[in-house]
């Protein structure tokens, strides 16, 4: 009788252990796939189908989720590496790459880690490129390496179904040695545009001073010589106005000698004048030598024509 239950006890365990595991790839059936997420079916050993964000229900013991990929873009750090120059300089290069899922099923069954493979490629592009370019170029060119990359991976992508969108190099370090001569380079470099920009400088600035004093002379001569050109004006004025009012004096000096007694007032005030100009010859101090007809008013005024008017 207690063999009889513990027999009925060890089957109702069994099916109930069976029930169990029923229940739980029951539960793992239902899958549930979020936004940007794909999931490889495989039935019975063998793809069967792949799964987009939403709702599925599987075949228990039957359909087996394979593999969950993530189709956003993600990044992926490219370890340090050594690699050599065209001009033999050992340089280490590091990267990182922006890749994304773009076909699960190859992600799955074309290479065995897409990530690994990505890696290891980038690494041997990279030695490849800055092995055919010299040191100072692979700072100058990093476009041009991450491009190539981009371009060799790409062509591996299409197997493994991925793409890469880029690839950035984030270091690269040269020897210490090396990294002192081009600190070194840069140096002079920097020293040899500051003695140019002084010298420039110097130039320009004797380039104005002597414009500066150009044109200030330039200035004083034009000055120079219109103060010549007024002051020769201004004689020639002088010298008109003078003409004019002699002339004018003239004139008038013979309407007063052609009027009637006019030749009496001219002899009148040039008599006057001439006795003004012995005024000072009383000076004991002075001796002075005149000839014998300078007392002769009457022989002077005759000479000019002013001779007396009897009327």
């Amino acid at each position: 009788m207690i063999a009889g239950i513990d027999t009925d006890l060890i089957v109702m365990g069994i099916w109930g252990l069976i029930f169990a595991i029923f229940l739980i790839k029951l539960f793992q059936s239902i899958r549930l796939v979020p936004t940007k997420s794909a999931c490889v079916v495989e039935r019975l050993g063998k793809y069967h189908s792949t799964l987009d964000a939403g709702f599925h229900a599987l075949v228990p013991f039957v359909d087996k989720v394979a593999y969950v990929h993530d189709l956003k873009e993600e990044t992926i750090d490219v370890p340090p590496q050594e690699c050599f120059s065209s001009d033999e300089v050992n340089v280490e290069v590091d990267g990182v790459i922006y890749i994304s899922v773009i076909d699960p099923v190859k992600a799955s069954y074309g290479v065995t880690d897409y990530r690994y493979a990505a890696i290891q490629l980038a690494q041997t592009t990279t030695r490849s490129v800055i092995g055919t370019l010299d040191l100072d170029r692979t700072f100058e060119e990093r476009d041009v390496i991450s491009a190539k990359v981009v371009e060799v991976l790409d062509q591996a992508g299409a197997m493994w179904g991925i793409r890469v969108h880029r690839y950035e190099i984030k270091n690269i370090t040269p020897p210490e040695t090396v990294k002192n001569a081009m600190e070194m380079q840069v140096n002079a470099e920097r020293e040899r545009r500051a003695l140019l920009a002084k010298s420039e400088g110097d130039k320009q600035s004797k380039i104005n001073r002597s414009e500066g004093i150009q044109a200030e002379t330039v200035n004083r001569s034009e000055g120079e010589m219109q103060r010549r050109i007024n002051e020769a004006e201004g004689k020639a004025e002088e010298i008109l106005a003078i003409a004019k009012a002699t002339a004018e004096s003239i004139e008038r000096m013979a309407a007063v000698i052609a009027a009637p007694g006019g030749k009496n007032v001219v002899r009148m005030q040039l008599g006057a004048q001439y006795l003004q100009q012995f005024d000072g010859l009383s000076n004991n101090s002075s001796k002075i030598v005149l000839p014998g007809n300078m007392m002769d008013f009457e022989h002077w005024m005759d000479s000019m024509g002013l001779e007396e008017s009897k009327d």
